[in-house]
């Protein structure tokens, strides 16, 4: 037969013996309570709630500090007790209330790694996300003092992440994740920025935060074009992420912004155009200064950029005459020019005729070499290759002259005369 023995010990409690049946410790501390030792797994929920009443004793009389360390003892000693949620809570409430930021997140952290379906569980998410904020907007506090913001914004990331793994599905998990691309924004991480907002608008299309993500897809994008090397293309995905904005969120209160830096980026290409406009205007150019002009009140008619384009047009108009500033062959020619070129088409023509007697023509003094065009200060404009070309092609003007000259054949050369001979 198998005996079994019970080891008893007596403990002394206010001077009246305790019998326990198992070994075990209870040790009194003044700035604790009573906690216990060793193994007392008969009793475990009745000494965790007087343990709880302690440490609840102490935080009413206003000693913080003896009533975390009571809380602390007993998530250790009873964590399996239907009260270690609580106690757990409270110290993350406690260091929180300490200032000690820090510690109360991976304390609050602990709480939803442990009990995933506490009943406090909402209320320790928010109190996450209150304090991840307070990193990430620099926020000073007592235990924050000696952090830098750099170092606190990417705490904040941390802990945003922190959230999103414990908390996937809670309701400010759309919020944290929108909080992960603001910390990498503000690190100038931006490839990693726009990664975290797609994020939102991809996992939390129905949150109200995904209208904000997509519009800081576009700033973000923007943000790269100013800081960039500040390109056409950048600007064209910057400008196409704001329109997506407009056509997705039509109602959001963003959407004049928006349209603002849609415009901020349209007139980016207004100034290269009229620019170049001026170089043309200068360099006596006048056409092609009137089509870079032309382009600026196409693509901005109401900027101020489009008023100077205007005036500049008048004035050459005024100038020069409407028609030898039409792009194209002209149409109608007045004038000495025109006379001119009537005069050696006429020659050109006689010349051609097979009966034609008379002194060879120099065709090449007919025609007009056209005067050679500087070139533009950023190349010339290039074509149209696919339907996504970020510029609109401008008007090219074709070569003159409208009317083709014929060909001049080539002429008999003349006989030489010999001269008579002597008379015998």
């Amino acid at each position: 037969m198998r005996k079994i023995a019970l080891i008893s010990t007596f403990i002394l409690v206010g001077g009246i013996s305790v019998p326990s049946v198992s070994q075990a410790a209870v040790i009194y501390r003044s700035t604790e309570g009573w906690s216990v030792e060793g193994d007392l797994s008969s009793s475990v929920e009745s000494s965790a709630a007087e343990q709880m009443k302690k440490a609840e004793a102490f935080e009413k009389e206003g000693n913080d500090k003896a009533a975390l360390n009571s809380y602390k003892v007993l998530t250790k000693q009873y964590g399996l007790s239907a009260l270690a949620p609580k106690a757990q809570r409270k110290v993350a409430i406690l260091q929180e209330k300490s200032g000690d930021v820090n510690k109360a997140f991976d304390a609050y952290s602990a709480y939803l790694e442990k009990y995933p379906r506490g009943d406090d569980f909402d209320g320790v998410v928010d109190a996450m996300y209150r304090i991840a904020k307070m990193f990430l907007e620099g926020q000073k506090s007592k235990k924050l003092l000696g952090i830098s913001i750099g170092g606190s914004i990417e705490r904040a990331q941390e802990m945003f992440g922190v959230i999103l793994k414990r908390a996937p599905y809670s309701k400010l998990a759309a919020v944290a994740q929108f909080n992960v691309g603001q910390a990498n924004e503000r690190q100038g991480k931006y490839p990693e920025a726009i990664a975290a907002y797609q994020a939102v608008v991809s996992k939390y299309p129905g949150d109200a935060i995904a209208d904000d993500a997509q519009y800081q897809i576009g700033y973000v994008l923007l943000t790269q074009h100013r800081d960039g090397s500040n390109d056409r293309a950048s600007a064209q995905k910057a400008r196409e992420a704001f329109e997506d904005f407009v056509s997705r969120h039509p109602d959001s209160e963003k959407v004049a912004q928006a349209r603002e830096n849609i415009a901020t980026l349209e007139g980016g290409s207004t100034k290269g155009s009229l620019d170049i406009a001026k170089f043309y205007e200068k360099s006596k150019n006048y056409k092609a200064a009137v089509i870079y002009y032309n382009d600026v009140i196409k693509r901005q008619p109401d900027s101020p950029e489009s008023g100077l384009a205007k005036a500049r047009i008048e004035e050459l108009k005024q100038k020069f005459g409407e028609d030898s500033l039409r792009a194209g062959p002209e149409k109608a020619e007045t004038g000495a020019k025109a006379a001119t070129r009537r005069k050696m088409q006429a020659r050109v023509d006689t010349v051609s005729r097979p009966d034609y007697v008379g002194p060879p023509v120099k065709v090449a003094t007919v025609r007009e070499t056209p005067p050679a065009q500087p070139a533009a200060p950023f190349g010339r404009p290039k074509l149209r290759t696919s339907p996504n070309s970020i510029e609109p092609m401008l008007p090219v003007e074709p070569s003159l002259p409208s009317t083709p000259i014929k060909p001049v054949p080539d002429l008999p050369k003349p006989v030489e005369t010999l001269e008579p001979l002597p008379a015998q």
